[in-house]
Formats: structure tokens, sequence, C-alpha cells
């Protein structure tokens, strides 16, 4: 499958108290086109809102798949990738990189009560991971032992975790939305405390 012709990539980076969202639009020869940024609370349940923050700020229609790093960016801030693909009427997915037994024993650490309750809603509504086979990436391509995975919404699992391939350039293990958008939310971060 062909990248599609853009991806918007979202990523965030803690501070103290805030988590800075960067929405970077990404064509399909890795070329950035577009940047927003927003903010949501570390510790938090507003992470899919800053994600749609960054789409709406950028009101860019040309976009054809949403990527996200992770699903619990800003200490588990679970992002909705239902409501996310639901609302931008788009395909969906989050890029994770880890060997995981899944995030409900963390959550069980650091939250009780409702807390824990609603972040167990959300992290369990999750589609299942699917590793992303990086057999045609390139010949730089990434060690097979730094696996990557999709969770996908909108969109078939394969699919997704060839439109990650196909955005990854030699030698990288992140996609070019993603890699970028770190980048830029870092720098937002920075920028921020600076200020």
């Amino acid at each position: 499958m062909a990248p599609p012709s853009r991806t918007l990539g979202i990523a965030f980076s803690d501070a103290r108290d805030a988590s800075h969202a960067a929405g970077v639009v990404v064509r399909a020869d890795g070329t950035p086109d577009g940047f927003a940024f927003a903010r949501c609370t570390v510790g938090g349940t507003d992470a899919t809102d800053a994600v749609l923050d960054c789409w709406r700020a950028l009101a860019r229609e040309d976009v054809r798949h949403v990527a996200c790093a992770g699903v619990a960016p800003a200490w588990f801030n679970l992002l909705d990738l239902d409501r996310l693909s639901e609302t931008l009427d788009r395909p969906v997915y989050a890029v994770s990189y880890e060997e995981s037994p899944g995030l409900e024993p963390a959550l069980r650490e650091a939250f009780d009560g409702d807390a824990l309750a609603d972040r167990l809603a959300a992290y369990r509504s999750l589609p299942a991971r699917v590793a992303v086979d990086p057999s045609d990436v390139g010949d730089d391509a990434p060690d097979t032992d730094d696996p990557r995975f999709v969770r996908a919404v909108g969109i078939d699992p394969e699919r997704a975790a060839a439109a990650v391939r196909g955005l990854t350039r030699d030698g990288f293990r992140r996609c070019e939305p993603l890699r970028i958008a770190s980048l830029a939310a870092s720098a937002h971060r920075e920028a921020a405390a600076g200020e």
C-alpha cells in the first residue's frame, strides 16, 4: 500500500503539569506541510481534546490519516481512538514501540476509585495491538528486536501497519509524521518553559 498523501502526526512532550501536543501534517514524501500545537493536563483526561484542537487549528481537509504516538500520553491521559476517528472522519492509529503486558497493572498502581475505573474503561475500549512487520521497510530497517505496533480504528490494522512502514525512512524506527511531531512537541515544551 502506498502511504497516504498527507498524514497528521500527533505527539506529546510532558512538562510538570501540562503536556505539549504537536500536530504535524506530513506529505507522503516526508515533507512537513503544517504545524499546530495544543496542551493537555498531565495525569488528566483531556489528551483526546488536545488532538482535536490541533486538527481544528490546522483545518486541513486534505489529511487522509491521523497517526498518534502511543495511546497514553501525559501520564496515562488516554486517547479515545474511536472518538477521534468518528469526529475527524479519518482512519486513526496509534503507534507504540515496546513489547508490553498492557497498561492495566500500571494504571492500577497509579490510580484508584473513579479515576481508575474511567481509565480502565478507556483502555479496554482500545483495539488490539498489531505488530508492524519491518520486512519491507528497506535494507536499513530497524532491528526486529525493536518492534513497532499499531492500534487502528477506521482502517484495517494491516493497512495501518503498511502506512506506517511506507512513511518510515530507511534507518529510522519512527515514521516521519511521528518523528517530526515528537521533535515539534519537545520544542514547543521548551519554548513554553522559557516564557
